[in-house]
């Protein structure tokens, strides 16, 4: 049985519905089978075929369609009459996404089995097998197509997954709100980069359950399809915990908010990549285990830092890491990931590593021999937090840029994908070095995707406009694309990029501010991990166009 959908806060505009039902006037002609339809009846029929003003120009959706075969026809509207058919029956895979759609255009009736298409209707079809189970993320870019046709007052649509049939619905709920409908013609539409996402550092200020699902719907809209959650920093640690009640703030999810979080997500194809970061950024933790912080030689505390030669340190980071990856739960069959952070460990941002952290030092040496250094000691530990991971079965390790270094002594697990955020801190490698040794790396790119509150560090907001008028996937450090062969800058090296949400000054905005300030970055975003190449509208055409999509406020 599919899943039930959790429905939109805000359901398709009634004034849009109205218009294309007063546009759908009656006429007596009888339409023929189009071609291509071959899984539900489409015959003659006595539903009257509806009449309206033709829809004109190419479909009016972001991320823009990557090909569009124009015919000649007056197009699809949603019509007085119109309904979802679903051939495959109420239990296979595609029900809940035409459910959806049928919600989203104002609550059409969804029909299943033989039903004979009628003029108006909307045909939804696997054209393969589909996935094993319902509604499990897909990762290639093949697996994420569908089709579009429009052709004789009807539309079919067809994908050889779930998650393809999922984005075309998004396809067609988009093209109603701004321009009432699809033109006449075939749309063939796939990504270019697999994953495309948003994350959200929802540890230093703490952002309500009904502000992320909302954020998913946005997100999912646009056929973005991962969101990381940054539950811990030094400022809190935002989910319940039953095995350290003690480090968890008083504002915080519960395990059951964060359970309600992953079935939307799950039911809008989009993976939650949580993030536990260590053995920096561990302060809302630390705080009630302050016999681990790190202490600098002068005796001096590192605000943040676990002192990683302590045997105790280990044993409690392991601890939460495998409470949080029993909740965050993935389909079987499904990508699972986790991201361990590794970012801005203080011990090596000091110019004296080794005279400042002896303690450390010694405990390299005696790890990795005479030559150990602090940056194998630092390798050691993600390594060892991602075997545990592993182990609860996660299966797509990321972690940050500046937690990677070069060393004959200790390497980073080869399958770790790098999220490349900064070339300006200590380990601000090149990451031509990473696409040049085989990693994969996923963009960051602070000078284009980093939103953080109050602004601090020299940092600026983001605009939608320069992320899509400057940056693509390959811009993966300040402002040029990386110096590497293009066999090293495909989707399969570079598999895509989120905008991340930082509260530095939590209180520089508030969550509606928030909301309002991303909107338009995320539209761009959505339109270059799709395509890449340069956009066909202007940057005033596009913003007019996501002004028309994104429906009311949310």
């Amino acid at each position: 049985m599919s899943n039930p959908i959790r429905q939109p806060r805000a359901a398709f505009p009634a004034t849009v519905l109205v218009g294309a039902l007063l546009l759908a006037g009656c006429s007596q002609t009888v339409e023929t089978e189009p071609p291509g339809s071959t899984s539900a009846k489409v015959k003659p029929s006595s539903q009257a075929t509806p009449s309206w003003a033709p829809v004109t120009g190419t479909p009016q959706v972001i991320p823009a369609v990557r090909d569009f075969r124009r015919a000649e026809g007056r197009g699809w509207r949603p019509s007085k009459g119109a309904r979802v058919v679903v051939p495959a029956g109420p239990k296979s895979n595609v029900a809940d996404e035409a459910q959806l759609m049928a919600h989203d255009l104002g609550g059409l009736p969804v029909v299943y089995g033989g039903e004979t298409v009628q003029p108006g209707d909307i045909e939804v079809k696997l054209s393969g097998k589909g996935s094993t189970a319902n509604n499990v993320p897909v990762e290639g870019s093949a697996d994420q197509a569908y089709t579009l046709t429009a052709r004789g007052t009807r539309l079919t649509l067809t994908a050889p997954t779930d998650t393809g049939i999922f984005y075309g619905t998004r396809t067609v709920k988009q093209a109603v709100r701004a321009a009432g409908g699809l033109p006449e013609g075939t749309i063939e539409d796939r990504p270019d980069r697999p994953q495309r996402g948003m994350s959200l550092d929802n540890a230093r200020k703490p952002f309500t359950q009904g502000w992320i699902e909302d954020r998913l719907r946005e997100i999912a809209d646009l056929k973005l399809n991962q969101f990381q959650l940054h539950f811990s920093d030094d400022q809190g640690f935002r989910i319940q915990s039953d095995t350290h009640p003690e480090v968890v703030s008083a504002d915080h999810l519960t395990k059951a908010q964060v359970r309600q979080i992953i079935q939307l997500a799950q039911s809008l194809h989009i993976s939650v990549v949580p993030e536990l970061d260590s053995p920096g950024h561990l302060g809302a933790v630390l705080a009630h285990h302050q016999d681990l912080l790190l202490h600098r030689a002068s005796g001096s505390v590192v605000p943040g830092a676990i002192d990683i030669s302590n045997p105790k340190a280990a044993p409690l980071v392991d601890s939460l890491l495998k409470e949080m990856s029993e909740l965050f739960t993935n389909p079987k069959g499904a990508p699972a990931y986790w991201h361990l952070g590794g970012d801005e460990y203080q011990a090596l941002m000091s110019s004296s590593p080794s005279t400042t952290y002896p303690q450390l030092s010694r405990a390299a040496r005696q790890k990795y021999g005479p030559n150990g250094t602090i940056e194998d000691l630092a390798t050691g530990w993600l390594n060892d937090r991602q075997k545990t991971v592993e182990a609860k079965g996660k299966n797509r390790i990321e972690a940050w840029n500046d937690g990677f270094f070069s060393s004959p002594r200790a390497s980073a697990a080869k399958n770790r994908m790098v999220d490349y955020w900064t070339g300006k801190e200590n380990g601000k490698r090149d990451p031509a070095e990473f696409l040049r040794e085989g990693r994969n790396v996923l963009n960051f790119n602070d000078e284009f995707l980093y939103y953080v509150l109050g602004e601090p560090n020299q940092f600026t907001y983001p605009t939608g406009q320069r992320i899509y008028q400057s940056w693509t996937p390959q811009v993966l450090r300040h402002t040029q694309p990386v110096a590497v062969p293009a066999s090293m800058t495909g989707p399969d090296r570079i598999p895509g990029a989120r905008f991340a949400i930082w509260a530095d000054r939590s209180q520089a905005q508030t969550q509606a501010q928030v909301a309002a300030g991303i909107r338009l970055p995320l539209a761009a975003l959505a339109q270059k991990t799709w395509d890449s190449r340069k956009p066909a509208l202007s940057w005033t055409d596009f913003k007019a166009l996501a002004n028309r999509v994104a429906g009311p406020p949310r």
